[in-house]
């Protein structure tokens, strides 16, 4: 995940980790979900672009940082924070996808 900020405007790229992954997300992380799973934080538009060459989605929110940060009264408005907040959105995916990126996490334990 990479996100930035620049006045009223958040940006988050969503990586995934191969073929299989993106193209789950790229078909259960659409800009309305985006938007709805945001709520009242996001104000304005969300536009979705999409960056199959390294499997990766970027999301423009406008009107989602209470002003931007000279003006908002958030304590920490971010797009650090909106990407950490996308990564606990539910979706729906395969279960070899799933089982995939429950392999890459897995601890590694050494004899």
């Amino acid at each position: 995940m990479r996100s930035g900020d620049k006045g009223d405007i958040a940006d988050i790229s969503l990586f995934a980790d191969d073929e299989a992954a993106y193209a789950a997300i790229r078909r259960e992380v659409t800009a309305r979900r985006v938007k709805r799973h945001f709520g009242e934080l996001v104000k304005g538009e969300v536009t979705r672009y999409e960056a199959a060459n390294v499997w990766a989605l970027k999301f423009v929110m406008r009107d989602a940082l209470g002003g931007g940060a000279p003006r908002s009264l958030r304590a920490d408005n971010l797009g650090k924070t909106l990407g950490a907040s996308l990564l606990r959105m539910y979706i729906d995916v395969p279960d070899d996808v799933a089982e995939a990126a429950s392999r890459r996490s897995a601890p590694v334990r050494r004899a």
